[in-house]
């Protein structure tokens, strides 16, 4: 992709409404070249009436190219790092959890690309004790409790990038995607001072929005930052307790809220 100098030529009256408003000029004749082509540095858009947020979507990542990228997040949780209210007065967590998710994706439009990605995810965490003190009334200690669980998954995604700038180095983008995931969990705790093991398998499917931030360190390669702001899922879940209590249950659900454990970070390569 190279700039080229304006010319003469510039965006016709209809790609200049459609963009929402006037174009300063010597924006709207910047020209660059992709595979060949001379295009617009700017992406025409119609705007279906809806309010002008005074954001020119600038071209960032040209039609015809492939993505191949690398997302990973990592959270943890101690108890010894934050302080809890007095009726707790023993309380001992550590939590953590990570994931590695690889995609590869092409661009159909500029700015606007399908792929596949694919996921695993770890999730570890151990009470050591927890004791509550309400005074005489309510006052009770748990202590040795232990969850980990695994899960694989496999999914579509479509990402929409939005540039902000002529340099092509900085843009937000919205991505979605949906996913098929299977795992399994182990959760381990005492019941009346004997020792109790839940062992699920589960199977999913999730629709999920991720909102982030994308930066061109080098011509063809990027750094990206998304957050999971909201997702729907439907959950099979069967379940068996030592072995011997069974149970299997459908769940639905969506998640509205901000999650730490859901900030991912990337890195990616376009050719």
């Amino acid at each position: 992709m190279v700039n080229v100098p304006a010319t003469a030529a510039s965006l016709t009256p209809d790609s200049l409404r459609q963009v929402g408003r006037p174009l300063d000029p010597e924006i709207a004749n910047q020209k660059v070249i992709v595979d060949g082509d001379t295009v617009s540095i700017i992406l025409p858009q119609k705007n279906y009436g809806r309010y002008d947020r005074g954001l020119y979507n600038f071209l960032f990542i040209p039609r015809g190219q492939w993505s191949f990228g690398l997302t990973a997040s990592y959270g943890e949780f101690n108890a010894d790092d934050v302080q809890l209210l007095n009726v707790l007065n023993d309380f001992d967590f550590k939590g953590k959890q990570y994931s590695i998710k690889p995609t590869i994706s092409y661009f159909i439009r500029s700015n606007q690309s399908i792929g596949v990605k694919l996921g695993y995810t770890k999730r570890d965490g151990n009470l050591g004790s927890l004791g509550m003190d309400f005074g005489d009334d309510l006052n009770f200690k748990i202590r040795d409790v232990n969850y980990s669980s695994t899960a694989y998954a496999i999914g579509v995604c479509y990402r929409n990038y939005v540039g902000l700038g002529t340099m092509k180095r900085f843009a937000v983008f919205n991505e979605v995607d949906l996913s098929f995931a299977s795992g399994s969990s182990r959760f381990i705790r005492s019941y009346n001072d004997v020792p109790r093991d839940t062992k699920t398998t589960s199977s999913e499917v999730s629709l999920n929005f991720s909102p982030g931030l994308c930066v061109f360190m080098m011509d063809n390669v990027n750094f990206n930052v998304s957050f999971g702001v909201f997702g729907l899922h439907l959950r099979h879940e069967r379940q068996s307790t030592d072995q011997i209590y069974e149970g299997s249950r459908v769940s639905s659900g969506a998640n509205f809220k901000f999650n730490i454990f859901n900030i991912n970070f990337g890195l990616g390569i376009n050719i």
